[in-house]
């Protein structure tokens, strides 16, 4: 039982992270009660997630490691950033307080300085490598939320705290905005070489490729978090027009990965004969769907363009929809492997 446990993926914090955001897209809507029902099942999937997390960090050093080490399991280790920093600007979305809301994104900042650099040193270093046609993927695009989730996090709280603290969250959510902007650049240029000069298998289409949307959403609830900022930091505000020109940038090219990896995802399924499976359906296609929508609210509100909350609208609904299809997908699918190991 403790080799089988052993071997297990590093934790994904997936789950955490739809369920957050979808909880703040709910409040920005105005279903409150649905809001806080969201972020209180997310918060207990956190804690027990985090608990697994520290339990196989303990007794299981050595697979921790290698998970490090491995092109296709590491950048799973971001989504404990990513889940930790939804929460925390849930915590101020909602009204939970400035506390709870500080500690966690204390915690997600470190997890992001930790991980970060723990990740790409160990797959920099490590003495087997896979191909690009095997190791890239869109969960590399994780690092970027992960990155963009601190930044969000900061220009929140920023508003919430006195001098100096607030120039010194503004500038800590300048930065992180930007540097995830590049890393953005960096990993999609190799996603996007693969895609176009590589065999391109239904499989491949897997539901992390919703993260190249998904990056680009939560790039533009970063950037419009920023422009809110603005007319209280002066460094902010020097910065208006080029904030904005990124953030509409941010979600123009997310807006535009939206129709293609629909057509793609028909491709997969309609084209192709790919079967339907349940284990299709994963958070990591809900995340970007609910931040999408979070986004697009938040970009309305920044930069005056009304005639977007219509579709923040729509997408709220859909990630929804997606949020509880996934779901039972997923419950069907424990229900098969609880039946499988009672008679095995």
């Amino acid at each position: 039982m403790q080799a089988m446990l052993a071997r297990l993926p590093p934790p994904s914090y997936g789950f955490v992270m739809a369920t957050g955001i979808l909880a703040v897209a709910a409040r920005q809507q105005g279903w409150p009660r649905l809001a806080l029902g969201c972020f209180d099942v997310a918060l207990l999937a956190w804690l027990m997630l985090s608990l697994q997390s520290l339990w196989r960090l303990a007794l299981h050093p050595q697979a921790v490691l290698a998970d490090l080490r491995s092109h296709q399991r590491s950048p799973m280790f971001f989504t404990a950033v990513a889940g930790t920093g939804v929460l925390a600007s849930g915590m101020l979305v909602l009204g939970f307080g400035v506390g709870p809301a500080l500690a966690l994104g204390g915690l997600a900042l470190l997890l992001w300085l930790l991980l970060t650099y723990a990740v790409f040193a160990a797959v920099i270093t490590a003495e087997e490598k896979p191909s690009l046609e095997q190791g890239m993927g869109g969960a590399w695009l994780l690092a970027v939320v992960a990155c963009q989730s601190v930044s969000v996090v900061a220009g929140l709280l920023s508003g919430h705290l006195p001098q100096p603290w607030r120039l010194q969250l503004n500038f800590l959510a300048l930065c992180t905005w930007l540097f995830a902007g590049m890393l953005y650049t960096w990993v999609i240029g190799l996603i996007f070489y693969r895609a176009l000069f590589f065999r391109f298998a239904p499989s491949d289409l897997a539901p992390p490729y919703w993260i190249n949307m998904g990056a680009m959403a939560i790039s533009t609830l970063a950037g419009a978090q920023l422009v809110l900022d603005a007319p209280q930091a002066p460094l902010l505000a020097e910065l208006l027009p080029f904030l904005k020109g990124f953030t509409v940038l941010y979600w123009a090219t997310g807006t535009w990965w939206l129709p293609m990896l629909v057509v793609l995802t028909l491709w997969r399924y309609l084209l192709r004969r790919d079967r339907l499976r349940a284990d299709a359906l994963e958070w990591s296609a809900v995340f970007p769907l609910a931040m999408y929508s979070a986004a697009t609210t938040q970009l309305s509100a920044a930069v005056g363009l009304a005639f977007l909350q219509p579709l923040a609208a729509v997408f709220f609904v859909v990630a929804a929809l997606a949020w509880m299809a996934t779901l039972v997908a997923r419950a069907s699918l424990l229900r098969a492997g609880l039946r499988k190991a009672a008679t095995a």
